[in-house]
């Protein structure tokens, strides 16, 4: 198998990683040639009254007569400070710091050799604040201005998980197999703390689903990504961001909870953060046990004949997460951090089918049943590690990233097919089958960023990035005859796929004006692939360079008043489950077929935002996507079987106008409120004919929020959807109503919440599909009707001392577009 990629690939990478090493090396000669300096000055603070140094002490060099302002600086933990490339003159340094008198060193005069300047001693002004407590509350979305964020911790998430938060987000919501649907494509990347997650499709669906929605703090949802991110996903990006606490000192908080719908569910979950403002050490550990159901019911007219099937999948889940990290600040230039992260998650699942057929007058002509238990589990591994050099006060950095992904599955099933007449006979022996599956998936990365401020108010940011994934999979199944297991060839699949994506960006950006700033980038990928089926002999060699600019305008026109236009360019790659050409039998009648000659899909996107004291009065949003991918069902009619394969389908196109925001209507009741219609397209061949759909869609969404006496809460929150377009699929409307409750207690560190999702059981997807043979009904119906406690306790320091004014060395990152 491993001889079937071609040498001329490997020359490829190997003059793409010569190529990089080289540019590596030029941004460290250009790194050491800016460190060059005719003159630096240094100097110290110290606390008067106990002569012990005082670091993040902010330090100002002032060029004499005027005192004008050259350079700032901040103290490391000796109270030391340094400026750098110095001009000949004569210069002062202020020193200030919240709680202390400001303080100022003698005049000096810089020539050509450095400057030690004398010792600056600052005193503690009398009425100090000894701390200063963090209260006050952020509204549920702000609007910033390339991305919209969801404030997780305003809502009321008892019990919920992070696939169901990202319901609540604007222009989200799940498809029938709980793939995330953002700004009408499911062509959405999805990022942990800014970082990719490599996961689609079932993988990114289960993690997800195990992560509990205690442990975000915020989901950012950019529309339109600039250059330094990745181009992959046409619909944008949804960033969901951990909590992690910066104050000084050890604390934390730990979750417990319970739920109950059809089954029971139970989890907690640990979060520690201890920080002394040199090193800064975090964990976060999540545990669940969960029982639940989802219902599949297929209805399918071939010919004159109804099909009727409905399939029930009942898993039992027990999930395993944990991360540490830790920043070592080495001064106030160069920071290094370490991450690690471990996601298991064994289940097992037992998978029934029912089928029922009728004749063209109604009649019962035959039943089938399938058993399916499973067993399986999943295991994700990461490491990340990173540094950052902060070259000087100008805000000049370099960071570079490394990062190591293993991701594995595996699954041990059985299936007993048993096949009746109308009268309840059996018609034929149960066809047992028995499977064993395997994949494997290594992620390797490098990346390097560049910032560099020049002018007055203007930046240049580059960067450089590659990624070698190596993916193996590989499924046996067997079918039982004559009491003898025997190789089944039509199921039975081997299959492997390298892919390397080498990318390159530059962007500058600028305020012109006070008013006006713009940002423009492009961005670079070249993708190298090979893929090879041991079982069909498929091979694919993909080999491509694409280009994806970007452009920001935002015209801020007062304070109340901003607006914004942006442009992107995205590309949506093919999941690596998706280029498997191996045929997954679910029942004796439906099945999944990957598909190897997938191509990649590309958008451009155009978003223009009005937004009035951070209520976004209007949002304009229009995707053309060219060969987009959706799933396409093939019918055989003489043996009843439907396969779903992916597809490249011509173009789609999805044109919205939203409207939304936080409003305070008193001071114990805030609404949030989503407005949203949008007209969808999609146009192609289709299997010898061609296919035309469109609909114009809406749909809304209130949260509210009631404060009462005792520290009580209340909150309701709703949703309702319109008949739309989805691919191929034409889905009927929906709605879901939740209550919940909240009590504060322990002087505002726990919180006791209940919370009742879906109270009517009416969330589940609904769609149909017709178009050459196929017509078909379908409806996904899950546990939404659920109720869950949940009880959150925060412990150790919750202040921020007034003496501490530090920057963390990834804030920075967080704020960076």
């Amino acid at each position: 198998m491993k001889k079937a990629f071609t040498t001329t690939t490997k020359d490829k990478r190997k003059n793409t990683c010569k190529s990089i090493a080289m540019a590596i090396g030029l941004y460290f000669f250009v790194i050491t040639s800016w460190a060059q300096t005719s003159a630096t000055v240094k100097g110290s603070v110290t606390n008067a009254a106990t002569q012990k140094p005082l670091d993040y002490v902010s330090v100002v060099l002032l060029q004499l007569p005027d005192s004008a302002v050259v350079a700032s600086e901040m103290t490391d933990a000796a109270g030391a400070y340094t400026f750098a490339q110095v001009k000949p003159g004569r210069y002062t340094v202020k020193a200030l710091m919240v709680g202390f008198t400001p303080g100022r060193s003698m005049a000096f005069e810089v020539k050509q050799q450095a400057v030690q300047v004398p010792g600056i001693a600052l005193q503690e002004r009398a009425n100090a604040l000894q701390e200063v407590v963090v209260k006050g509350q952020k509204p549920l979305l702000e609007q910033e201005a390339d991305r919209v964020v969801m404030n997780v911790e305003q809502l009321n998430t008892a019990g919920d998980n992070a696939l169901e938060v990202l319901k609540y987000a604007p222009g989200v919501r799940l498809d029938k197999d709980d793939n995330i649907i953002f700004r009408g494509s499911g062509g959405v990347q999805v990022l942990i703390n800014g970082k990719m997650t490599y996961m689609s499709g079932a993988e990114l669906q289960s993690y997800l689903k195990s992560l509990p929605a205690s442990a975000i703090s915020k989901v950012e949802l950019i529309a339109n990504p600039p250059a330094s991110f990745e181009a992959a996903g046409t619909a944008g990006i949804i960033n969901i961001k951990l909590k992690r606490d910066e104050t000084l000192g050890m604390n934390g908080s730990v979750n417990l909870g319970a739920g109950y719908g059809k089954y029971e569910k139970v989890w907690g979950g640990l979060n520690l953060n201890f920080n002394t403002g040199k090193v800064s050490l975090y964990t976060r550990l999540n545990t669940g046990h969960y029982n639940s159901f989802n219902r599949l019911t297929l209805k399918r007219n071939i010919n004159d004949s109804l099909y009727n099937q409905v399939n029930y999948w009942h898993p039992v889940t027990n999930s395993y997460d944990a991360t540490a990290g830790a920043d070592y600040f080495i001064s106030k230039k160069h920071t290094i951090g370490i991450m690690a992260k471990g996601y298991a998650s064994p289940e097992n699942t037992l998978t029934t089918s029912n089928s029922t057929n009728y004749d063209v007058g109604g009649q019962v002509f035959g039943h089938m049943g399938m058993h399916n238990p499973k067993e399986s589990s999943t295991d994700n591994y990461s490491l990340n590690l990173n540094y950052k050099f902060d070259s000087d006060s100008t805000g000049r950095s370099l960071t570079f990233d490394a990062d190591l992904v293993n991701y594995s599955s595996n699954a041990d099933e059985h299936f007993t097919n048993n096949f009746y007449a109308a009268s309840g006979e059996a018609t034929q022996s149960p066809l047992l089958l028995r499977s064993f599956s395997i994949a494997q998936t290594s992620i390797r990365s490098l990346k390097m960023d560049y910032v560099h401020p020049f002018g007055k108010g203007y930046k240049a940011e580059a960067g450089l990035k590659t990624s070698w994934v190596s993916n193996e999979s590989d499924i046996k199944f067997e079918e039982q005859q004559e009491l003898e297991w025997v190789n089944d060839k039509l199921r039975t699949n081997s299959f492997e796929y390298n892919e390397t994506i080498h990318a390159a960006y530059l962007s500058l950006s600028g305020n012109l004006g006070d008013k006006l700033s713009m940002k423009a980038g492009l961005r670079a990928e070249q993708t190298i692939a090979d893929g090879y089926s041991a079982t069909t002999g498929d091979k694919i060699n993909p080999d491509y360079l694409k280009f994806f600019p970007s452009v920001f305008v935002s015209y801020n026109a007062n304070k109340s008043n901003q607006f914004s236009v942006s442009y992107s360019r995205r590309i949506s790659r093919p999941s690596y489950r998706s280029i498997n050409p191996f045929t997954f039998f679910s029942d004796p009648y439906t099945a999944l077929q990957g598909n190897p000659f997938l191509q990649p899909s590309f958008s451009n996107s155009l978003q223009f935002n009005y937004t009035c004291k951070s209520f976004q009065l209007l949002s304009l949003s229009y995707i053309e996507t060219n060969n987009f991918v959706s799933n396409v069902i093939s019918q055989n009619d003489g043996k009843k079987v439907s396969i779903s394969r992916p597809e490249n389908l011509s173009k789609a196109t999805y044109l919205s106008a939203s409207s939304g925001g936080s409003l305070p209507l008193k001071d114990w009741w805030t609404a949030t409120l989503q407005l949203e219609g949008s007209y969808n397209t999609v146009t192609s061949p289709l299997q010898g004919s061609e296919y035309n759909s469109s609909r114009f869609s809406w749909s809304a969404s209130t949260e509210e929020n009631i404060n009462l006496p005792r520290d009580y809460k209340l909150q309701l929150s709703a949703f309702y959807m319109s008949p739309s377009v989805q691919g191929l699929y034409q889905t009927k409307s929906g709605y879901q109503l939740d209550l919940g409750a909240q009590k504060t207690l322990l002087d505002g560190r726990a919180t006791l919440s209940l919370k009742l999702r879906d109270v009517f059981n009416t969330s589940r997807f609904r769609a149909t599909l017709a178009y050459n043979n196929v017509n078909m009904y379908w409806q996904n119906q899950w546990e939404s009707r659920r109720l869950n406690l949940t009880f959150d306790y925060k412990f150790g320091s919750n202040k921020v001392k007034a003496a501490r004014n530090r920057k963390t060395g990834t804030s920075e990152e967080e704020g960076r577009l």
